[in-house]
């Protein structure tokens, strides 16, 4: 697959499939030639007598100190080299994949004044598979991602440490010597182009939104093996009944829950009709059962509404100062995280509650008084055996983290670059707590999916195609039921299966899942 930059705004599928599955990418020629012309624009400055930013001044506090032409190209170097800043565990390589393709991204729009060789030694680096390292902490998400992108600009700069596209660590030049790729030496405007904004936060977002989309389809599907395998009853998921409260999430989790359920033999054993009518007495149903539909479909709207914010900033060009289309060089706010760090945050409450609704639905599975029958806590002997008391312990502990990881990063800020940049929006934290979060959501569902397949297992009724698919593709590396077994093992397939999409496609084989 090849991706070519500067021709319209990236979607969020492109920057998944360059930063997680290494598409290629190459710069439209036309967009070349208007970087070209913008940085005409930035080199006609470097005589003028007038303090410009970031060509002949300092940064952040120092932007009333002038510096002469003669030191210039070193201005750029120290910036790079003193925002390279970061620390502790090295982040993950889809994530610097992400935020160089959109760093990449905004010096194709010509708005930055950056010169063509900058741009095609950031896409060269990517299709090289090198990799820059970057730490956890750095980022307050003003001036944008600062520290993160410093360390993928020292990179170009044959300076610093990355990973080949093999994973062994070793410095920049040494790696870029080996793919042939010269290191860049700044010029006015570059260094600054290069640091100055929001892709870190928002390459994570893309990726989230991208994970999220299976996980919340995956989540109806363990919802609808849990309503089957608990004897609930189908018909609170109506399309009448969801249609007069019409969100659109809500209609999309509440269909995929009728079509996962439609022709179980469990839901039938357990209804009569009468005169035409469904007599089924289980119509009250417990809330994780029945309002499954309108928490997914919540999770869902969330989504969309975070997708609606990261496809305009996949359309922006965030950099301060900027060339306007008038050829000006004017400072701005662009960089700012705010508008990501919101989507952010609120896709971790989203995440959150999404968790904390399959516990409570994996937890009736173990309480005789509210399993239908089923044995105490899914075990092969109870009192010998524990069935799966501790996996939703470890639900339980997940869930109560993920409640703490929901508490918003972008309501905080400390001032910072001596009162410069006194209100940050800490996008960056946002994200980094919010991938922790669907990596505890995956695990949480995961264990739902594991349980439900267990009961839907010791009910002895054949259940739904979709349903039964799904116990097939688990039971290809999880067994049955039967006495207690190191279950560590076995949670862990579950999460892999429900992590790479194998139990959902097991389900679509079969019916729609949207």
């Amino acid at each position: 697959m090849q991706i070519t930059l500067g021709t319209r705004p990236l979607t969020i599928d492109e920057v998944v499939a360059v930063a997680r599955h290494d598409a290629r990418v190459v710069i439209d020629p036309d967009a070349l030639g208007a970087m070209a012309s913008t940085r005409a624009i930035i080199d006609g400055l470097a005589d003028d007598v007038e303090p410009h930013y970031g060509v002949s001044t300092g940064f952040g506090a120092l932007a009333t100190t002038h510096i002469p032409p003669a030191k210039r190209a070193e201005l750029q170097r120290s910036l790079v080299r003193s925002h390279a800043a970061s620390s502790g565990p090295e982040v993950e390589r889809e994530v610097v994949r992400g935020t160089m393709l959109l760093r990449l991204q905004t010096l194709t729009t010509a708005r930055t004044g950056a010169r063509p060789i900058v741009a095609e030694t950031y896409a060269a680096v990517l299709n090289a598979g090198l990799t820059p390292i970057v730490g956890e902490y750095g980022s307050l998400g003003c001036s944008g991602d600062l520290a993160p992108l410093a360390h993928c600009a020292l990179a170009i700069m044959g300076e610093g440490t990355v990973r080949d596209a093999s994973g062994d660590l070793m410095p920049a030049a040494q790696a870029l010597a080996a793919a042939g790729i010269e290191p860049v030496e700044l010029r006015e405007k570059e260094g600054l182009a290069l640091i100055n904004g929001t892709d870190g936060m928002l390459g994570m977002l893309a990726l989230a939104l991208t994970d999220l989309d299976r996980l919340v389809a995956t989540a109806d599907l363990a919802a609808a093996m849990s309503v089957e395998a608990l004897l609930g009853t189908d018909r609170p998921f109506a399309e009448d009944l969801q249609s007069l409260r019409p969100h659109p999430g809500i209609a999309t989790s509440a269909g995929n829950l009728r079509r996962v359920l439609s022709g179980s033999p469990i839901v039938a054993s357990h209804r009569t009709v009468t005169d035409g009518h469904d007599d089924c007495q289980r119509v009250q149903d417990a809330y994780s059962l029945r309002c499954a539909p309108q928490v997914h479909g919540a999770v869902r709207d969330t989504m969309a509404h975070a997708a609606s914010v990261a496809n305009r900033e996949l359309a922006s060009s965030v950099d301060n100062p900027v060339v306007t289309l008038d050829g000006r060089v004017v400072s701005n706010g662009s960089f700012h995280g705010a508008p990501i760090g919101y989507v952010l945050d609120f896709l971790a409450i989203a995440v959150a509650d999404l968790a904390s609704m399959s516990e409570r639905r994996t937890d009736r599975f173990l309480d005789a008084s509210r399993n239908q029958g089923l044995p105490p806590f899914l075990a092969h002997d109870p009192g010998v055996d524990s069935g799966h008391m501790i996996a939703q312990y470890t639900q339980a502990g997940i869930v109560s983290e993920l409640k703490r990881l929901a508490v918003p990063a972008s309501v905080d800020s400390i001032p910072s670059s001596a009162m410069q940049e006194d209100h940050v929006a800490m996008g960056w934290s946002a994200a980094r707590k919010l991938r922790r979060s669907i990596d505890g959501l995956t695990r949480v569902v995961a264990i739902e999916l594991l349980t439900a397949a267990r009961g839907l297992d010791l009910r002895g009724i054949a259940p739904a195609a979709a349903t039964a698919a799904v116990v097939v593709a688990l039971r290809e590396h999880v067994p049955g039921p039967g006495p207690d077994r190191y279950l560590a093992p076995e949670i862990e397939h579950a999460v892999r299966l429900t992590h790479d999409g194998t139990l959902l496609a097991a389900a679509r084989a079969v019916t729609e899942i949207r």
